[in-house]
């Protein structure tokens, strides 16, 4: 899958995106509410392969998009088809020094559109930790809904956490669309 939007370029991840992908999960606030560590310099080798590893979207396979602002990339959104028929789950993660000015609204909005548009996908989800509001407010932005709370649902890094469900369907933008209309 790759995209481009008026600003950013969406691929997948090459080689020479080792040092920025460090840059954006070295931070041990980025990587709060993840399920893994923050890299170290010793690490980020073997943490990158896996993103390296993950190019394509299947029922079997995870697709991780480097997303790219002129030379630099400064995010990443992680794709992957649940149990459920025609169902994928997104996550994403950005470079803490390019927040506030619209990127990951505008990379997450792309990839809504290209997997509603072209991989036949029902439902898009993401479920994050209750305490990640930036999270909670991108989903917002790009319009999923708020489906479920879940109290202490999940046990992550030596304590219980609530987790949020957002949930998309393609029929939430048609509707979105015809209101704007009227």
């Amino acid at each position: 899958m790759n995209l481009r939007t008026e600003r950013l370029q969406l691929r997948p991840f090459e080689a020479d995106d080792c040092q920025d992908s460090y840059e954006i999960y070295r931070s041990a606030e980025t990587c709060r509410f993840l399920l893994h560590e923050p890299w170290s310099e010793s690490t980020k080798e073997a943490e990158f392969k896996t993103l390296l590893a993950e190019n394509h979207l299947s029922e079997m396979t995870n697709l991780h998009l480097a997303c790219q602002l002129e030379e630099k990339v400064i995010g990443d959104i992680s794709i992957w088809y649940t149990d459920m028929k025609e169902t994928v789950e997104i996550g994403f993660s950005f470079n803490p020094n390019f927040a506030g000015q619209g990127y990951a609204t505008e990379a997450v909005k792309a990839v809504i559109t290209e997997l509603f548009s072209n991989k036949k996908v029902h439902r898009i989800q993401a479920n994050l930790d209750a305490r990640n509001s930036a999270s909670a407010h991108l989903c917002q932005r790009v319009g999923m809904h708020k489906e479920a709370h879940f109290r202490q649902d999940y046990w992550n890094k030596g304590e219980w956490t609530d987790s949020f469900v957002y949930g998309l369907l393609e029929s939430d933008i048609v509707a979105n669309l015809e209101l704007l209309d009227d």
